[in-house]
Order: C-alpha cells, then structure tokens, then sequence
C-alpha cells in the first residue's frame, strides 16, 4: 500500500510499504481522511521519534476486514479510531481512560502505524461510529474538537467570561466548543491577522494582537473588566501561563492545551491569593469523541470551516515543508481514500 513513512535525516517520504495484517482480534480500515496534528508536526521536528513511523491520529475510515475473533463489528462500517484503555489501572478508575497506563493502545503517537497511509488495522475497541449524516471529512475532525472539549471539562468551570490565548487549529476549535457550551463573551488572543479573523468568525467576542495591544486594557475597555474565568493556553509560548494567571479572575480556571515542554517561572503568590485552579489537558476520551460526532450530526458543529488545505498522500512531504512547518496552515485535511 502507499504511506507517508517518516525517515530520520530526511522527514516524510512517500513510500510503498507492506499492506497490514489484522491479527484475529483486530480490524482492517480503509483511511477515508486523516488531518495532520499539532503534534505530528512536533513529532517530525523531535529528536527520538522513531525511524520508519507512520503518523497521522486524526482518521475516518471504513471498516473492510475483521479477524476471526471479532464480535458486534461490521464490515462497511464507518469508524474514528481512538486510543484504548484497560478499565483497571489507575487512570481508568479515576475516571481518567485517556491516562490508562496498562498496554495503551494508539495509532500513529503511538504502538501502531498511523493514518497518512491507505490503511491501518486496529482494535475494536479503538473504533467510535459515525453517524449517518457526518461526512468523512468532519469525522476526522472530530478528535481535534474533542481534545478542545476536554479541556473544557478538565477546567471545572460553569459557562462563564472566557480567554483563549493561540488560535491554531485547537484554539478555534475550542471557539466554536465554547460558543455551543454557551461561554461568553470570549475572547481569543492571537498574531496572526488571518487565525483572528477565523476566531471572529466563530464567534469570538473580542480579539486581541498581543504584538500591538495589552490584553489587560483592552479586556477592561470592553468588558468592563481585566479579570477571566476559564483561560485556555493553546500557544505553546512559555509565557503565557504567567500571562494567563495575570488576567484570570479569583477562582478562576487556567488549563494548559499546548505543549510545552521547557521549564517554566510562574509567581505562586498569585496562584494562591487568587486562588487559582492550574490544570493541564491530555488528548481526550471515547466519549467526548461521541459528544462531538453527535453535535456534528445535530448540525451544531462543522469542522470543515478550520481546514485550510486539502492534499493526497504523494502531495503530503511537499505540503508539510511549504504550508504546515511554515505555519502558513491551520488545518491540513488528506483525501487518501473513498470518502463518505
């Protein structure tokens, strides 16, 4: 089959790899579309990340095989692929099956080859349903608004002023999560002329250029005040989180989206006499997937508005070192196979 295999020294490289066999508790899917990630961009860029990996989490597909022990599966049935969880360990009992550390299974971050390939085998448990009136396109999108919906969840607060610093592809995702969960007003701190023009179109209610205005004044000139109560770091500078402590109200709720792995110096002394709740938020579940498929489904959530380019496999290498590692993109969308 035709993949794009990352290859150290020399990046993604489009290649012809052996087809994958499904053991007898495994599954085949045919890749209808993959988005390329935030992170498939961080791991390309990383030292460590293996030789010969297929990338690429962001998948719809259809289901065209299935081994011998596999049960309540059916062939031609259209899938998500998530990660999966024990139910035992530490993390699954607290609630937590996107921290499950008992043989996690994952496509493309993780055990198993990815995505930007023609087709991949998984478990079936691995595999969320697509509604019957969620195209292929939107489906492969639907991880991305889930990981904006658990941090949502990780912060704990009720609806309520919120800031969102970075509008990449999780930053605008999380607009248009926030304006379903009825947040206002929200307002999205970004550079980049174009990404604040997408965040007003999904419903941001002030914009700010943190490279010409001061967040502070301006949150206080058109809000009346300079304090939030949830802020969602999706930059990955390191000095937004002491940015976001400073404009957060008492009480209130900064969570960590972005990756960011340096060391970092924030002031406790404002973490403790706001009394602030710090959190971080990793990927997302099974369920907050479905929760998005539904709202996708219900004609409430569209996630093709994000995309910006749309390539194949063969076209993949040369969009990654022209539009994606450029930031010229915000969401890549591959049309690999037979989309529904």
């Amino acid at each position: 089959m035709k993949a794009v295999v990352f290859k150290k020294e020399k990046g993604l490289l489009y290649s012809e790899v052996p087809d994958p066999v499904p053991e007898s508790d495994q599954v085949m899917l045919k890749v209808s579309n993959t988005g390329f990630c935030g992170s498939d961009h961080s791991l390309i860029e990383t030292e460590g990340t293996p030789d010969g990996i297929i990338l690429g989490h962001e998948v719809s597909g259809i289901v065209v095989e299935k081994g011998s022990s596999v049960q309540n599966i059916d062939l031609g049935m259209k899938a998500i692929v998530r990660p999966t969880f024990c139910g035992e360990c530490v993390g699954c009992k607290l609630g937590k099956p996107e921290l499950c550390s008992n043989n996690r299974r994952s496509i493309g971050i993780g055990d198993l080859p990815g995505g930007f390939a023609e087709y991949l085998k998984v478990y079936p448990q691995m595999l969320i349903p697509v509604p019957d009136s969620v195209d292929s396109q939107n489906a492969a999108l639907a991880e991305l608004f889930a990981v904006a919906l658990h941090g949502v969840n990780q912060s704990g607060k009720k609806p309520g002023s919120a800031l969102v610093i970075g509008a990449g592809a999780v930053g605008l995702a999380l607009v248009k999560v926030l304006k379903i969960l009825e947040y206002g007003p929200i307002a999205v701190s970004e550079p980049v002329d174009g990404k604040r023009k997408m965040a007003e179109e999904f419903g941001a209610d002030l914009l700010i250029n943190p490279l010409k205005d001061d967040l502070q004044s301006e949150t206080f000139k058109h809000m009346g005040t300079a304090c939030f109560s949830s802020v969602f770091e999706c930059s990955g500078l390191s000095d937004m989180l002491a940015t976001a402590m400073n404009v957060a109200g008492p009480t209130a709720s900064i969570c960590q989206l972005s990756v960011i792995y340096q060391d970092i110096s924030i002031n406790p002394a404002v973490l403790m006499f706001k009394e602030l709740n710090l959190t971080g938020s990793y990927g997302n579940t099974h369920e907050e997937n479905r929760q998005c498929l539904r709202w996708m489904a219900d004609g409430r959530l569209c996630g093709k508005e994000l995309i910006s380019d749309w390539c194949n496999l063969e076209e993949l290498p040369q969009v990654y070192k022209k539009k994606i590692h450029t930031g010229k993109s915000i969401k890549v969308m591959l049309t690999i196979g037979e989309e529904f």
